[in-house]
């Protein structure tokens, strides 16, 4: 990486914003069923939810591991049509979340620095949470990306921020 980028990273001026821990990983699969069985029958893990949306052609499970704010959602997805865009279950790691303490402040202050970000902005999320997008390649205009995976903000409520700040 070229030096003087990388310096642009570094403290020169302080996140507005903090990364607290990892809200979820989602997996995506041909068939739902087979990851339920393996999460929840065979690992232990509880359904605590579902989500549906035709626009994001997914068909989510939401599942839990721990307790209270150091709770960890697993969410188990497969796609409403796999000819369809976007496609949930490739690749089968599908994204990671990141609580974050001021979801608006990180994507302002990403955005400026040159973080791209997916189509849709700051958006209600499945579990109830705003929610956006680290989009997993650059472009010309915005050239930091995650490289290559697909990485969810999600505005942490009260007590997670108090739990994990």
């Amino acid at each position: 990486m070229d030096e003087r980028i990388h310096q642009t990273w570094k403290k020169t001026d302080m996140r507005p914003f903090k990364i607290l821990g990892i809200q979820q990983i989602a997996v995506g699969g041909e068939d739902k069923q087979k990851l339920e069985t393996f999460w929840v029958d065979i690992l232990g893990l509880e359904k605590t939810g579902t989500f549906k949306s035709e626009k994001e052609n997914v068909d989510e499970d939401i599942l839990k591991m721990g307790k209270g704010a150091y709770a960890v959602e697993v969410d188990i997805m497969q796609p409403i049509d796999s000819n369809k865009s976007p496609k949930v279950h490739e690749p089968k790691l599908n994204h990671i979340g990141l609580w974050v303490d001021d979801i608006y402040k990180a994507v302002e202050w990403l955005t400026a620095k040159g973080v791209r970000f997916t189509p849709g902005g700051i958006r209600k999320g499945a579990a109830g949470y705003d929610v956006c997008f680290i989009h997993p390649k650059g472009n010309e205009e915005f050239p930091y990306s995650s490289e290559g995976v697909l990485v969810e903000l999600v505005q942490a409520p009260a007590d997670v921020i108090k739990a994990l700040g």
